[in-house]
C-alpha cells in the first residue's frame, strides 16, 4: 500500500519532536532502495507513563535513488524529500531522545539501517539500547508461529491493531502497541519483557510469592499442562489470589492448575491421577478462571 500526499498529511503524528521522560520509544524507518542506509523516513512512538502514545515522523533526504518497489511500498518519492534534512541533520535532531530511552524496533532492520546510514555518512554509530518487539510478540503469542507469524501485518489482524502499514510513524506506533498488549497478556512489566524468557525449568514452571491479602492465602499452587493463557500470567493471577506458586509438586502443594485438555489425566484415575496426593485440589483452567472472576479479576 502506498500513500498519497493527502493521505500522509492526514496521519495523526506530531510535527515537532516529543519531549519528556517516556517509558520507552519505538522507532521505524523506511528506505529509498535496497540499501539499508537509504533512510527516507523516520518514525518514533513515545510511550508516556500512562501508556498514551505520542507518534512523530519526519522525512529524510537520502541523496540516492528511489527504487520503484520502495516507492510503491511506502509512497515516498524523491520529489517529496527534496527539501527534507539529510540523515546527519535528522539524527542530530532525534539523538538526544533516542539515547535517553530504551528503543523498540519490530525486527532488527531499523537498528541495522541506522548503523548503515551512519557508516555511509562517516558518523560514529550511536550506542543505543535496542530491543525487538518481534521477540516480545513471540513470547506473548507463541501460537502464531506457523500460523501467520509475528510480522506487523499478521499482528494487525490478530490483535485488532489500527495503523497504516509502511508509514514509519504508523509502524512505530504499532510496535509500541504490540509491547503494551504483551505486557497485559503476560502480566509482566516492560523491564521484564526486555529480558529474554529463561530457558530453564522456571519458564515452564513459574514461581511467585503469594499476596497476603488474597482469599487463598496459605495455598501453594503448581501450574502444569498446556494452558490457553501464558503460564506467567496464570502464575501472576494465582499469586493475586493468595496462592504461592511453586515450580513442582511437593507434599506442601494444595492446588494443581492444569490445562483443560490435561484434565482427563486426573479424572480418569490413571497413573498421573494416582501421583497426585489426595490433599491436592486439581483445577482445570476454566475452573481457575471462575475463581479469578469470583475474586473480581478481569480474565
Amino acid at each position: 500500500m502506498s500513500f498519497s500526499n493527502e493521505a500522509r498529511a492526514s496521519l495523526d503524528h506530531l510535527t515537532e519532536l516529543p519531549s519528556g521522560n517516556f517509558r520507552f520509544v519505538a522507532l521505524d524507518v523506511e528506505t529509498a532502495n535496497a540499501e539499508a542506509g537509504s533512510i527516507c523516513q523516520i518514525g518514533l512512538a513515545c510511550v508516556q507513563q500512562n501508556n498514551e502514545v505520542q507518534s512523530f515522523s519526519m522525512l529524510v533526504n537520502p541523496r540516492g535513488t528511489f527504487e520503484p518497489f520502495n516507492v510503491q511500498l511506502h509512497g515516498i518519492s524523491a520529489d517529496m524529500v527534496k527539501d527534507a534534512p539529510e540523515f546527519p541533520d535528522a539524527l542530530k535532531q532525534i539523538l538526544p531522545l533516542l539515547t535517553a530511552h530504551h528503543l523498540i524496533q519490530h525486527s532488527s532492520f531499523d537498528q541495522k539501517a541506522i548503523a548503515s546510514a551512519c557508516r555511509a555518512h562517516r558518523l560514529p554509530t550511536p550506542d543505543l539500547r535496542w530491543d525487538d518487539s518481534v521477540k516480545i510478540a513471540r513470547r506473548a503469542w507463541p501460537e502464531l508461529k506457523g500460523n501467520g507469524g509475528h510480522g506487523l501485518a499478521n499482528l494487525k489482524k490478530v490483535l485488532g491493531l489500527e495503523f497504516l502499514h509502511h508509514d514509519a510513524g504508523e509502524d512505530a506506533r504499532a510496535a509500541a502497541q504490540v509491547v503494551l498488549l504483551a505486557e497485559d497478556r503476560l502480566g509482566v512489566p516492560f523491564a521484564d519483557l526486555m529480558t529474554p524468557a529463561p530457558k530453564s525449568r522456571s519458564k515452564t514452571n513459574p514461581k511467585r510469592e503469594a499476596n497476603p491479602d488474597g482469599p487463598f492465602y496459605g495455598a501453594i499452587a503448581v501450574i502444569s499442562g498446556q494452558l490457553n493463557m501464558p503460564r506467567e500470567r496464570a502464575a501472576n493471577f494465582a499469586a493475586k489470589l493468595g496462592m504461592a506458586v511453586r515450580p513442582r509438586v511437593t507434599r506442601h502443594t494444595t492446588h494443581l492448575i492444569v490445562g483443560d485438555d490435561f484434565m482427563p489425566l486426573f479424572t480418569d484415575k490413571g497413573a498421573d491421577a494416582a501421583a497426585v496426593n489426595d490433599h491436592i485440589q486439581v483445577l482445570a483452567e476454566e475452573e481457575f478462571k471462575a475463581l479469578l472472576r469470583a475474586a473480581g479479576q478481569n480474565v
